[in-house]
């Protein structure tokens, strides 16, 4: 008997990344997870909800975490101990090309018989290709596949394939091999039949026992943020983005966005506070649904102990400043106009000013934000080297302006991929971009290039890809040292990073030579040698990760209500229940 209806895994960037000598360079340094990109997609918690309260069972295992956790963690060995009904490996993003698929291949040789599904952004877009590959049985496609999902399972479980024609969204291969797409008509106008149902998680922890597969993210036991899904889908078209407007009718038939009630957001955040004391980081700009909206959710969250992470897109008033305050007293903001240049920005769709931007900082530090973190981007359209390191020189006059310690800068590259879906990726001339790989199984074997720089998948008609890596590494140098000088890292911290940017810029000119002058055998080789090498330079490199964290005081989890609950859910299932 199946110990679950359906296992979800996440698979690492790379399946033997360990074994590897891969310079991922700064790929990841701006987000949680590591460059291998252990993060499990948010859509793991909402459809493991919603199939335990239609009855299936479920478990998460994060193979990537685990195997950043622990050299001696065999995720082979596991996959054969696991008994699904059927496993399903998200594809969300193109990086886990190659992992996702070497996991599959594991899945389908040591359990032939039991059915894979894939599902995700990139799964969607590449549906009919990614299912041709023979450790591939059916793909979900589009950003909202909980209720196709429940009904794939169903069948499953049922053992009735007379239903697969039935069921929407999904693309699938019948005994002969004969691949269908069935009409992709799922696409709910709202999210309010989603849950983020974190005692579920809890309950399914203490039912398998296994804390370690369902972290989000391997570094999430000392750093437990944790996400609340506001919308799928986006008003906004921001041209890079795999998750724009535009690419949300291209790969999900997405008209218009659809939100979760600004109510249940709110819940949703006072029951992560009954769990950890990170950060709660809301997904979206609340304001996209419209004001009326976002005031909803700050009358709903007011006085609110926890801090609150809030994206925006644009900028922010005064007066809406004061509300957020006023709702979040310890409310972050995450802003991302990517460039200071306003004709870059205009290339990337985001038609507002510099004066708007500083307007928005000044209003957010003036009425107590704790943090107010800026990101810049490498490798846009318009975007010379210079215009790179010009942006380096406006964080210094806004650390001037802002110097307080709390506005903190970021800088790093559009890497290692432009977004199938995107308009850079689906109106390349227009945007003045080359784009090096247009099949699922070219991002596949790009990801086993030796560096991030030769991974990448793209060049600009302003950049090619060496500029685009030597200019990351200079303006991640100058960045690391404003920092240091106005007091946002120590120098300590700013030593070791200069130190980690001079060891992957040198790193990177050897293995050019070596890419130049060895056959494939051979280059393998040599990268094996300057593993350790490699791997001291993998993380962190243009800044220190732990940057991007937010303090939240010496205990990470509230132990007694975890217990209480931990202890509940194991009484009910000694109980029988």
């Amino acid at each position: 008997m199946p110990s679950a209806d359906l296992i979800f895994l996440h698979a690492p960037t790379v399946y033997d990344f360990r074994q590897r000598a891969t310079l991922w360079g700064p790929t990841s340094d701006l987000v949680p997870s590591e460059p291998i990109f252990d993060m499990y997609p948010v859509g793991f918690s909402t459809m493991a909800a919603y199939l335990e309260q239609a009855g299936f069972r479920t478990r998460i295992v994060n193979l990537a975490a685990r195997m950043v956790r622990s050299q001696r963690f065999d995720p082979e060995r596991l996959i054969t101990r696991l008994k699904g009904r059927a496993f399903g490996i998200d594809l969300h993003w193109l990086p886990h090309a190659h992992g996702a698929l070497e996991i599959a291949a594991l899945v389908k040789r040591h359990h032939p018989q039991t059915p894979v599904i894939f599902g995700g952004f990139s799964s969607s877009y590449f549906h009919q290709e990614l299912v041709r590959y023979p450790q591939v049985d059916y793909v979900l496609r589009g950003d909202s596949t909980e209720e196709p999902l429940r009904r794939l399972i169903k069948c499953i479980a049922e053992a009735n394939p007379d239903d697969l024609g039935q069921i929407p969204n999904l693309t699938w291969k019948d005994g002969s091999g004969e691949v269908h797409v069935n009409p992709q008509t799922y696409i709910p106008a709202d999210l309010d039949h989603l849950e983020m149902n974190y005692r579920q998680m809890v309950r399914s922890v203490v039912r398998d026992l296994d804390f370690m597969s369902y972290v989000p993210f391997s570094h999430w036991i000392d750093y437990p943020t944790m996400a609340v899904l506001t919308v799928r889908g986006c008003k906004h078209n921001c041209s890079y983005c795999g998750g724009s407007a535009y690419a949300s009718r291209l790969i999900s038939g997405r008209a218009a966005p659809a939100f979760r009630s600004p109510e249940k957001l709110a819940d949703d955040m006072r029951a992560m506070y009954d769990i950890s004391r990170g950060p709660a980081f809301l997904l979206g700009d609340i304001r996209q649904a419209g004001m009326e909206y976002a005031r909803r959710f700050l009358r709903a969250i007011e006085g609110y102990p926890g801090q609150g992470m809030l994206e925006i897109f644009e900028p922010l008033g005064r007066a809406f400043a004061e509300e957020l305050a006023g709702a979040l007293p310890n409310f972050v903001i995450e802003f991302s106009p990517e460039s200071h240049d306003p004709a870059v920005r205009r290339a990337l769709n985001m038609n507002f000013t510099n004066a708007e931007i500083e307007e928005t900082i000044a209003a957010c530090l003036d009425v107590g934000c704790r943090r107010f973190d800026l990101f810049f981007m490498v490798g846009l359209p318009q975007q010379t080297p210079q215009s790179v390191l010009d942006g380096v020189e406006y964080f210094e006059r806004l650390l001037t302006r802002f110097d307080d310690g709390r506005l903190m800068p970021f800088v790093g590259p559009l890497a290692p991929f432009v977004d199938p879906g995107s308009l850079f990726y689906e109106q390349s001339e227009k945007y003045g971009y080359r784009i090096l790989c247009r099949t699922l199984e070219e991002h596949r074997q790009a990801l086993l290039a030796p560096t991030w720089k030769h991974i990448l998948n793209y060049e600009t008609r302003w950049m090619s890809r060496d500029e685009i890596a030597d200019v990351t590494y200079e303006a991640g140098r100058r960045l690391n040292a404003l920092k240091a000088r106005f007091g946002l890292i120590s120098p300590e911290v700013a030593a070791e990073t200069e130190s980690r940017i001079e060891r992957a810029v040198s790193l990177m000119a050897q293995i050019d030579q070596l890419v130049e002058r060895c056959a494939p055998d051979e280059l393998e080789r040599e990268l094996l040698v300057l593993k350790p090498q490699i791997n001291r330079a993998n993380t962190s490199t243009v800044c220190e990760k732990t940057e991007l964290d937010l303090p939240f005081g010496a205990t990470a989890f509230n132990l007694p209500q975890l217990v209480k609950m931990g202890m509940a859910d194991l009484f009910g299932r000694l109980m029988g229940r």
